[in-house]
């Protein structure tokens, strides 16, 4: 039997094949992961992939049927975890508030079950932008109004890891700007962040790396360049030229990459193998100002989970 490595004391999250099971199902099936101290951590995948079970227990809220979990070094399901569980936040995807509390009292209210100082409280609502509306009931709350409460909440106690499930749903795209804005200075300060989100646009160029889970199991794990990499995705140029210079073009374009350009009104669109980037821009230069515009487009990380997930 091969040597299962342990658990890394030095990470923020740290899983050794961790497995779950329901009835015959594998929900979370032989899973291995490191999440760096400070690192903006994205986990992606389908419905029923198995990424609100990983969730649940990394928060203890579910037991592995086996395998090892550590946050911040203290396994999850050993004495020291109810410590360190005041030093994790969350955000649950479908945030549950009581409607004839205010939303200050309700914050209250969390952070006496948190022990999180109650100073904090207004502090949080001015950073979630609900300053205005601490007095209201939260029945008057909009959907982004309770998903900022919900985030306040998380944010109790100054937590040193903090897991968000969708946690942008029901936000206009201010608050999608500025909650992105708070992650950074958390970041900064040295939070660890774990974030699921099927608004995969959001996440490309917020998260330090991300992982693809597939039927349980980490299909992709790195940053979003890295997985770029590893997918052999096409890049595609558009290109703007003189209408003189299409098939002359168009002919150095398949003689230096052996693809084909289709035609576009105005120039010509090449789908190419990453590798074949400079041979693109060798065989341009001789047209010269023949060539009005081109654009480059990488496969976006939406293009890069259904190449890994499909």
């Amino acid at each position: 039997m091969a040597n299962i490595s342990p658990v890394n004391a030095h990470a923020a999250v740290s899983l050794r094949s961790v497995t779950k099971h329901f009835g015959a199902v594998r929900a979370v099936d032989g899973v291995d992961l490191d999440i760096a101290r400070g690192e903006i951590f994205g986990l992606i995948g389908h419905n029923g992939a198995g990424k609100s079970t990983l969730f649940k227990m990394m928060l203890g809220l579910e037991a592995a049927t086996k395998g090892d979990i550590a946050l911040g070094g203290a396994p999850v399901r050993g004495r020291g975890f109810r410590a360190a569980r005041r030093h994790i936040g969350y955000l649950p995807e479908n945030v549950v508030l009581y409607d004839n509390l205010s939303g200050l009292e309700t914050l209250n209210f969390f952070a006496r079950l948190k022990h999180a100082p109650l100073e904090q409280c207004p502090v949080l609502f001015e950073r979630v932008g609900l300053a205005h509306a601490g007095k209201r009931p939260v029945r008057e709350y909009s959907k982004g109004m309770r998903q900022r409460l919900g985030f306040a909440q998380a944010l109790l106690g100054a937590p040193q890891v903090l897991f968000l499930d969708e946690p942008t749903n029901g936000l206009d795209p201010q608050a999608i700007r500025d909650f992105y804005a708070t992650l950074r200075t958390l970041q900064a300060d040295g939070v660890t962040i774990v974030i699921t989100s099927h608004i995969l646009a959001e996440l490309q160029e917020r998260v330090d790396r991300l992982a693809v889970m597939v039927n349980g199991r980490i299909q992709a794990l790195g940053s979003v360049q890295a997985l770029r990499e590893q997918a052999h995705l096409p890049l595609v140029f558009d290109l703007a030229l003189d209408a003189a210079c299409v098939d002359a073009l168009a002919q150095a374009l398949h003689a230096a990459t052996g693809s084909t350009a289709e035609p576009l009104l105005g120039g010509l669109r090449l789908a190419c193998s990453r590798e074949h980037k400079m041979a693109v821009l060798a065989a341009i230069a001789p047209f010269g100002t023949q060539v009005h515009d081109l654009t480059l487009r990488e496969p976006s990380l939406e293009d890069l989970f259904f190449g890994i997930s499909d």
